[in-house]
């Protein structure tokens, strides 16, 4: 996914909603972002609707949030976790599951650092520092 335009990444989504209401098997990949969307009840129409939103520009001057983004960073931040890169980022997520009890709620709190370190980067047109990203997370 990783070499994906915007068309292939939102078709990926409506492809595995499409399997998941059809009962047909999926792959590892698949299954993750399948528990993504099952988590996000407000996105299901969405992804119901490949030739409405397929290319739907989303605003957030206009306060839209993209659907496809957000689930692309509840991955990247699992993704993250689940490698610990950055390194500390597990113990992060530990100790943030300890005082929340809410895993979707903590994904969140940790995807919200990771759009301040990426808006900050593109801010400076250069890639996010990881240690200044493990800084920030480590202050949660």
């Amino acid at each position: 996914m990783l070499d994906a335009n915007r068309q292939q990444l939102r078709q990926k989504y409506f492809d595995v909603w499409n399997r998941y209401l059809e009962k047909l098997p999926m792959e590892a990949l698949d299954l993750q972002i399948c528990d993504l969307i099952l988590a996000h009840p407000e996105y299901h129409s969405i992804f119901s609707q490949p030739d409405k939103f397929m290319d739907k520009d989303y605003l957030p001057e206009q306060g839209e949030s993209n659907p496809f983004l957000h689930l692309s960073l509840h991955l990247g931040i699992r993704e993250q976790i689940s490698t610990n890169r950055p390194e500390g980022i597990g113990m992060v997520y530990e100790n943030l599951m300890s005082r929340h009890q809410d895993n979707h709620q903590v994904e969140h709190i940790l995807m919200e650092c990771m759009m301040a370190q990426l808006f900050e980067a593109q801010q400076k047109q250069q890639m996010p520092d990881e240690k200044v990203y493990i800084e920030a997370l480590r202050k949660l």
